[in-house]
Order: C-alpha cells, then sequence, then structure tokens
C-alpha cells in the first residue's frame, strides 16, 4: 500500500506558514488596517473633511506629537522586525590541474594494483563506478594517485589549502571582496577535522580582522552545505550591514578506503575533489550585483 503523502506534507507546509505568519507580523497586522482607514478617508464627503482638518488645526500640540511617536514608533519596530534579505552575491568553485584527473580507466587500475589480494571488492567498486555518474574528468588528490596511497596528515592539509584558497582567491578575483570586508567565516568539511581549525586556517592565510566571527563546522554528512548556509542567515540576520564568506569542501586524502567492507569502498567510488566559496551579503547596495536572493533553507 502506497503512502499517503498529503498528510506528511501538511505538517511542512504548516511549518511554513507559521514561520511566514511570524516574521510578517505587523505587515499583516498593519496592511488591513491602512485599508481601513483608507476607505474611511475616502468615503468623507467635503463638509467632513473640512470639519475634520478643523479638528486637527485647534489639536492640542502634545496630542501631536505623542500621535507622532506613536507612527515613528510604529514605524521603528516594523523596520528592526523585519527580515533582512540576504543576497548571494557570487560564488567560486575550485577547478583542479589537468594533472590530477582521475579517468576510469586509471582508477580501476590504481585498485587493481592496491586490492589484487579482493578482487571481489575491485569488481564492486568497477560496478558502483559505472552507475555513479561521474565523468572522465574529476579529480583526486596527489596522496590517492600513489601506489599505495599516502592519505597523510600533511597530505590531507595541503589538500585542503589548495582547494579552499584556491576558491577563496576565485571567489575574491570575481567580486572584488577584500579580507578587510569580511565579517563572517564559515568552513565546512564532514570528514577531516584538523587542529588548527580550517576556519582559524583561512584567517591565518588571509590576515582576517581579529574581531571576525569564525565558525568551523565538521561531522554533519551530506547536509553540511545547507547548515553552513543556514548558519549564515541567522548570523546576518542578527548583524547588520555583514558580509558573509561561506566555505564548503570535502577532503579525500585521509579517507581512502583499502579494505573489503562494501559500505565503505563507496565514497571511493563517488567522491572527489572539490569545494565552494560563496559570499552572502544582507548590504541593500549588493541587491543589484547579486546572483540570487536567499528564500528559504530547507533541511
Amino acid at each position: 500500500m502506497a503512502p499517503h503523502t498529503n498528510s506528511s506534507a501538511k505538517p511542512k507546509y504548516l511549518k511554513v506558514v507559521y514561520q511566514y505568519i511570524v516574521n510578517h507580523f505587523l505587515t499583516l497586522l498593519l496592511v488591513p488596517v491602512t485599508a481601513a482607514v483608507t476607505v474611511q478617508v475616502l468615503r468623507l464627503g467635503p463638509e467632513e473633511i473640512v470639519i475634520f482638518w478643523n479638528s486637527l488645526i485647534h489639536t492640542d500640540p502634545l496630542t501631536v506629537l505623542c500621535s507622532l511617536f506613536f507612527v515613528v514608533f510604529v514605524a521603528t519596530v516594523y523596520f528592526m522586525s523585519k527580515p533582512r534579505s540576504i543576497y548571494l552575491v557570487d560564488y567560486a568553485c575550485y577547478k583542479a590541474p589537468v594533472s590530477f584527473r582521475a579517468p576510469f580507466s586509471a582508477f580501476m587500475e590504481h585498485s587493481r594494483l592496491n586490492l589484487k589480494d579482493n578482487p571481489k571488492s575491485v569488481e564492486f567498486q568497477m560496478r558502483i563506478l559505472e552507475r555513479s555518474g561521474l565523468g572522465e574528468e574529476t579529480c583526486l588528490p596527489p596522496a590517492i594517485h600513489y601506489i599505495p596511497p599516502k592519505p597523510t596528515m600533511d597530505a590531507a592539509r595541503g589538500e585542503a589549502e589548495m582547494v579552499i584558497f584556491s576558491a577563496i582567491d576565485s571567489l575574491m578575483k570575481k567580486t572584488g571582496l577584500k579580507p578587510k570586508d569580511i565579517d563572517i567565516l564559515i568552513v565546512n568539511c564532514s570528514l577531516f577535522s584538523p587542529t588548527p581549525s580550517l576556519s582559524a586556517m583561512v584567517v591565518n592565510k588571509y590576515k582576517l580582522r581579529s574581531n571576525i566571527k569564525s565558525y568551523n563546522l565538521s561531522g554533519m554528512g551530506c547536509s553540511a552545505g545547507l547548515i553552513s548556509i543556514d548558519l549564515a542567515r541567522d548570523l546576518l540576520q542578527v548583524h547588520p550591514n555583514s558580509n558573509a564568506l561561506v566555505v564548503s569542501t570535502e577532503i579525500i586524502t585521509p579517507n581512502y578506503y583499502q579494505g573489503s567492507e562494501r559500505a565503505m569502498l563507496l565514497p571511493n567510488c563517488l567522491f572527489r575533489m572539490g569545494g565552494a566559496a560563496i559570499l552572502l551579503s544582507n548590504k541593500t547596495r549588493d541587491s543589484g550585483r547579486a546572483k540570487y536572493r536567499l528564500i528559504h533553507v530547507v533541511r
């Protein structure tokens, strides 16, 4: 019996509606009130308008000041409670050199040599690779090209520096972003979590400001990228006029598996070198050049 999708979808839609009402409560409250007042004003005749104007002229100045204060107070609360628009100004992806390419033939030849005592694992990797959807231009880090691979800590950190710095440099070149303009830094890498952290590595490399808000996320799995964007959005909501740099990557070097457990062999066939740097901003002046505006984050 097929599951009833409508009932499972209702809580999700109700949550979206609830968030919209909370975020736009003042707007939803003021719009009908303003509409009602406008309708009443339009219904006034010429004599009623003259009477209303004369009553305003003879109103006590203290009453007028209190009314103006109330209007300013409501407007201030409205603009302060209104969610800030978050813009994706631009992004850049890491482009590996041609020498790092890992075509199917080379990958399988290395697998046969590294797993020569386990032909079933080699055959399993071949089947997965054929169905993975990967192209012939995907790349692996230098440590994996060795026979046998050399997954050392130095090699892993070298891969991280190569991927992260290259993506950030490309983003800075595209956007004209300067290190001093970065207010928030978020770096995520699920499987490789060294000390000092990857975010500390970026801060040290680009000499970022001492008061930067820096976050290093690890162990988040496949949702790490979304979690980073969600965190950046929340931070930009409470820090006006700010830029957030989000870097998302996965380091392959320390995670190459040479055993016989099939579940552990899957990452060998599915994961390749890659990374992306994203510039998010809540500045109004960036709305013109931004590629996208962040509306919802669904995790």
